[in-house]
């Protein structure tokens, strides 16, 4: 499977963006799918997922009421819809899929990865 993220950019703090992520190939293989950023310097952190059935779980208490994960199973596809964003939330985005039903926080339950869309949140 090949995930295809978009929708990251520059924005002023206090903006909004929606981020995309494709899945192709088979469904089979995206039932869980999950968003984690990486900022410079910094290591890989998990930010939500959502399952097949659409139960989420969120990663850090800042980005809780402030970001939301969907998905459209028909389209194999992923959203994360980011509002009030903040400088903080600068960082590469990187979507994630894995055939497992549960949800996942770590990275290493994820079999597989897109390459990536930047957010630049500007103060």
């Amino acid at each position: 499977v090949q995930l295809q993220a978009s929708g990251g950019g520059l924005v002023q703090a206090g903006g909004s963006l929606r981020l995309s992520c494709v899945a192709s190939g088979s469904s089979y293989y995206s039932n869980l799918m999950g968003w984690f950023r990486q900022a410079p310097g910094q290591e890989r952190e998990f930010v939500a997922a959502i399952s097949r059935s659409r139960d989420v779980t969120y990663g850090p208490d800042s980005v809780k009421g402030r970001f939301t994960i969907s998905r459209d199973n028909a389209k194999n596809t992923v959203y994360l819809q980011m509002n009030s964003l903040k400088p903080e939330d600068t960082a590469v985005y990187y979507c994630a899929a894995d055939p497992r039903l549960s949800l996942g926080t770590r990275a290493d339950l994820y079999a597989y990865w897109g390459q990536g869309t930047l957010v630049t949140v500007s103060s």
